[in-house]
């Protein structure tokens, strides 16, 4: 990507709606744009990240055995009602009419319509278990849309539903989707933990969240350091004065808070603050009894499917990896979501030398495969090195003024040092950092 032909509208500031550190600095790296209230657009840097995202959340998918399909995104609201959730759901459903006045809903989620795909086509247990799932748009009309990608009316969801013959297949299919998960956020980089959780409005008997850790997160989450357990407090608390309490409280307050209670394991206890990435469902047949999507059993009975149902915000997480990693200056990417792993800065583009360096490392690195930009805009230096922080590429390769002297340097900027190398073998020294 050249930058002097691309579309990366960076901006100094970021409006006064925006509060978190993620809100801002997609904002103002021109990553996305505001469509309306909770409405956003990606444009080509948001993009690029956002696929990098949905691409190892589908590979882990795959791997495991998942089959990936692609649902309307428009419902028709008699699936709700057959399954009693056109009411649960309240008004974070959006009802729209069409030019007959049948009524559908924006999906929220898709266990009905996943439930009416799968009916009368799987009929016997020899076709059994089966995972299907989807990266697709979702509305929610959020009453207090907020914090950018956090918390949008519009989304992209990965969501996934099984259908088992025994309440223990389903199980051993929870417990290989909660490993999947683990899986995808460790490729993504990020500190996580899963927690038990409440099943809320999805139901079921067993739920776990999948919270990246940030002092931003809207969720209070009860860890043990010592151990993997982890619970969202609203499962270990009682009292909804103690919890809604605990909630309101800041990132730097519940460190200060010590919990009475202890692990199984005998160590203590702390309060995280997180945000909640994905979650996964043991549904039971919650869904095909309402639904009447029945298989054979081996004895020629008719039986509703064991579900479970797999969740993860995709464009959530665009935002969940900048609350996690970032600074005053902008964003830090992490490699696996980095638009560009490698930005070249042209200081100087009048400059024959600058110039000419510049364009023979992009070519030759292009044609190697590394994701890589050019700054060649006829702008200052320090312009473009507050962008190039802003946008957060883990590298930039400085050619400037020390090129008189045979160098050049390389920005980390997770660590913000520059590193001066010889201009001679900087292609190797840059090939052997992306390794």
């Amino acid at each position: 990507m050249r930058r002097s032909r691309a579309f990366v509208p960076t901006t100094k500031e970021a409006p006064s709606d925006a509060t978190l550190p993620s809100h801002k600095f997609l904002l103002r790296g021109g990553f996305i744009n505001s469509q309306g209230a909770g409405l956003y657009n990606f444009m080509p840097l948001g993009k690029i990240v956002l696929e990098k995202i949905r691409a190892i959340v589908k590979e882990e998918l795959d791997l495991a055995g998942s089959q990936e399909v692609q649902l309307s995104f428009v419902t028709p609201i008699g699936l709700w009602e057959r399954s009693g959730r056109s009411e649960t759901m309240g008004k974070e459903m959006l009802r729209i009419k069409d030019r007959h006045a049948s009524e559908f809903v924006l999906s929220p989620t898709n266990e009905e319509a996943m439930v009416e795909m799968v009916k009368n086509r799987v009929t016997s247990y020899k076709d059994l278990p089966l995972n299907l799932y989807q990266i697709n748009t979702k509305f929610r009309d959020e009453a207090r849309p907020r914090y950018g990608l956090m918390r949008g009316r519009e989304f992209l969801m990965k969501d996934g539903y099984s259908f088992h013959s025994s309440v223990e297949d389903m199980i051993r299919e929870f417990d290989l989707m909660e490993a999947t998960y683990k899986k995808i956020f460790t490729r993504l980089g990020l500190d996580f933990r899963v927690v038990a959780a409440d099943s809320g409005a999805i139901g079921g008997e067993g739920s776990k969240e999948f919270h990246v850790l940030a002092n931003s997160g809207e969720d209070t989450l009860v860890v043990c350091e010592a151990c993997d357990y982890g619970a969202n407090i609203e499962t270990i608390y009682e009292s909804e004065e103690e919890i809604d309490a605990l909630k309101a409280k800041s990132y730097e307050e519940i460190q200060e808070l010590s919990i009475e209670k202890r692990c199984s394991c005998g160590s203590e206890l702390h309060f995280k603050k997180g945000i909640e990435v994905g979650h996964i469902f043991q549904l039971g047949t919650k869904y095909s009894s309402a639904l009447e999507a029945h298989f054979n059993d081996e004895n020629g009975r008719a039986k509703p499917f064991e579900m479970a149902t797999f969740g993860i915000g995709v464009s959530r997480l665009v935002a969940a990896v900048i609350e996690q990693n970032h600074d005053e200056e902008g964003c830090v990417w992490t490699k696996s979501t980095a638009p560009y792993m490698l930005n070249i800065l042209v200081s100087n583009i009048k400059d024959d030398a600058q110039n000419s360096l510049g364009e023979e490392l992009y070519n030759r690195l292009k044609g190697a495969g590394i994701e890589v930009t050019i700054d060649d805009r006829k702008e200052r230096f320090g312009f473009k090195m507050k962008d190039a922080e802003l946008i957060g590429f883990p590298y930039t390769v400085i050619v400037g003024k020390e090129l008189e002297n045979g160098i050049v340097e390389i920005f980390d900027r997770k660590t913000k040092e520059n590193t001066p190398v010889n201009a001679d073998e900087v292609y190797e020294k840059i090939t052997e950092l992306l390794k």
